[in-house]
C-alpha cells in the first residue's frame, strides 16, 4: 500500500520589490552626471542620464520619470528653458533645478518655469536626495494604504 503524503507547497509566496523612483539627471558636465548618478543610486534610486536637454525633450520615455534633476546653465537648451518646454508638452514631473550660480532672480524665474525646488551645486551632497524625495512625495505619503 502507497501512504500519500501532504507536504506543505514550498512555494512561497513573494510579493514584488516596490519599484524604485525613477530620476533623470539632465547635465552638460559628464563629471557631475556620473557624480549625481552615483549620489542618487546609492539612495536607491533608478537613474537615467542626459547629456543635454534637447536629449531628453527628444527621448520617447520623457514622461516616465518621476522627478527630474536639470542643471540650470548648459549648452543649449538651458535647464528653465527646459523646464518650459516641458511643461508646454503636458509634462508635469517635478523638477529640481541645480545650479552654481546663485543669482537673486533665479527662485523667481524658476517657479514661473514650473521647477519645484532651486538647489545649490555647492550644497548638493547634503541636499539633493531630500529635495528629491519631497518633490516626489511632498507631504510625505509614500508607503501608507
Amino acid at each position: 500500500m502507497i501512504e500519500a503524503r501532504h507536504t506543505p507547497s514550498s512555494r512561497a509566496e513573494i510579493s514584488p520589490a516596490p519599484r524604485k523612483s525613477l530620476i533623470y539627471v539632465v547635465d552638460d558636465d559628464y563629471d557631475v552626471l556620473r557624480s549625481l548618478r552615483f549620489l542618487l543610486e546609492t539612495e536607491g534610486f533608478d537613474v537615467r542620464t542626459f547629456r543635454s536637454g534637447s536629449a531628453l525633450l527628444g527621448s520617447s520615455t520623457r514622461h516616465s520619470a518621476d522627478c527630474l534633476v536639470v542643471d540650470y546653465k548648459m549648452a543649449g537648451i538651458d535647464g528653465l528653458e527646459l523646464a518650459q518646454r516641458l511643461r508646454g508638452n503636458d509634462v508635469n514631473t517635478p523638477i529640481v533645478l541645480i545650479t552654481g550660480y546663485p543669482d537673486e532672480n533665479i527662485a523667481a524665474k524658476a517657479s514661473s518655469a514650473g521647477v519645484r525646488k532651486v538647489l545649490l551645486k555647492a550644497n548638493i551632497e547634503d541636499n539633493l536626495v531630500e529635495c528629491v524625495r519631497n518633490a516626489i512625495d511632498p507631504y510625505g505619503t509614500a508607503g501608507q494604504p
